[in-house]
């Protein structure tokens, strides 16, 4: 009885709108308080949580991120990406997509992706010629691109909920990401040509070469943190302020969008967002070890192999509980409470931890862009002044291809492993 109503509670404060770390707190507290079991608890539970060194990389790399956007990254990355593809027909779309896989190696969060590429994008497209739901769905379903490629702040949970290797995490993102962002952008190919999407001119050699110079700077972040958690030069957590120093150097001198005067705001931003994540991680901890106490994981284990003991079918099984709970969930607190659980189901048909990881990610990431609260999907219906139904149904296309590509991750272990196991041994 305490059970339903936890979990009673917890989706009624959904559904009202409680931001989702109350809503795991608030349920926690009164499946406790029914249950007659102590409160304290819950700042036991909460502090256990966040006592992981491996999440002092989450307000490093949410800084780093916010320096390079307030230092005018976003503009030149999608103008490199526009003078790479903009040739081609569907050209800002395409730019679009490789903006967002570019982008993805420096933010490393979907919300942050997709507010920044669209807000440069969705104006542009429309103004182009595009239709602006067209150009809102492309920014919404390529921003899963960025969770994907490293480095990646639900992959450093993943890492950390299953004693696995941030850096191995890293790694097996690479090629799935890369295989997302390419699927998409065939997709917009496929429908500019079909809908008649302008192209722009051919960029010269040389402005491709002066924008290619700029964007370069965005790109070797990202080769530094993986040469340098990689080579052994740093741990990821250290790989994570490296990155703000480095997005500090070049924000303030290479692209001159970042003064002084500007360092306050993004501080604030970056201590108010760090710590809604990590009150988040606190509180989805507490909400887990009720569930872990309950033996709700093994009841779920447990129902998922009496269905079927194939590992086709039960890779099948998860990834539906996976995209399901998605497009309900918050990704943070649903890798929390489901990981441990489906985890053990997948090692015990054989896939490897590093390989569920990605695929449990990838799952969640669609789920951002999958109605009733894909949260990308209402922030790219801001800034198209859009309704979120329009949206919701301009991103099908993108959909069906993020599922075609979740499929080959889940099946094929090979496109997350290789990578990991040819850099850093098996």
């Amino acid at each position: 009885m305490e059970v339903i109503i936890l979990f009673s509670t917890f989706l009624v404060l959904l559904l009202i709108g409680m931001p989702i770390a109350f809503a795991l707190g608030i349920a926690s507290v009164a499946y406790l308080l029914l249950e007659g079991i102590s409160l304290t608890i819950v700042p036991q539970r909460l502090y256990a949580g966040i006592d992981t060194f491996v999440l002092l990389c989450i307000p490093g790399f949410v800084l780093a991120g916010n320096l390079m956007n307030v230092g005018n990254i976003t503009e030149h990355i999608v103008r490199f990406a526009n003078a790479l593809l903009g040739h081609i027909r569907g050209g800002l779309g395409l730019a679009n997509v490789g903006g967002s896989m570019i982008f993805g190696g420096i933010s490393g969060t979907a919300v942050a992706d997709a507010a920044s590429i669209g807000s440069v994008m969705i104006p542009g497209m429309a103004k182009s010629g595009y239709d602006k739901p067209f150009a809102a769905a492309v920014t919404a379903a390529s921003s899963t691109v960025g969770p994907i490629i490293p480095p990646s702040v639900p992959m450093i949970i993943a890492g950390s909920l299953s004693g696995v290797s941030v850096g191995r995490m890293f790694l097996a993102g690479a090629i799935p990401g890369l295989l997302l962002g390419l699927a998409m952008m065939v997709t917009v190919y496929i429908l500019a040509v079909r809908r008649g999407y302008p192209k722009g001119e051919r960029a010269t050699f040389l402005e491709l070469l002066r924008e290619g110079r700029t964007a370069f700077w965005a790109l070797l972040m990202t080769a530094i943190i993986l040469y340098g958690i990689i080579g052994g030069f740093f741990t990821p957590t250290e790989a994570s302020i490296v990155a703000s120093l480095y997005a500090l150097v070049v924000g303030m001198y290479v692209y001159k969008g970042l003064t002084w005067r500007k360092l306050p705001a993004i501080l604030t931003d970056t201590v108010f967002t760090s710590s809604a994540l990590l009150l988040m991680v606190g509180l989805a901890n507490l909400f887990g070890w009720i569930l872990t106490s309950e033996q709700i994981p093994q009841m779920v284990a447990s129902t998922i192999l009496a269905i079927s003991e194939n590992p086709i079918i039960v890779i099948l099984i998860l990834n539906l509980i996976l995209l399901f709970v998605g497009a309900f969930m918050e990704t943070i607190a649903a890798l929390i409470i489901l990981f441990p659980a489906l985890l053990g189901v997948a090692t015990g048909v054989g896939m490897d931890p590093v390989h569920f990881a990605v695929m449990a990610v990838l799952n969640l990431m669609i789920g951002l862009t999958t109605p009733p609260v894909g949260v990308c999907l209402f922030v790219v219906a801001g800034i198209g002044k859009l309704p979120m139904l329009t949206v919701a149904r301009a991103i099908v296309p993108f959909l069906a291809c993020n599922l075609a590509v979740l499929m080959l991750v889940s099946y094929v272990p090979t496109i997350s492993l290789w990578l990991p196991n040819l850099l850093m041994g098996e």
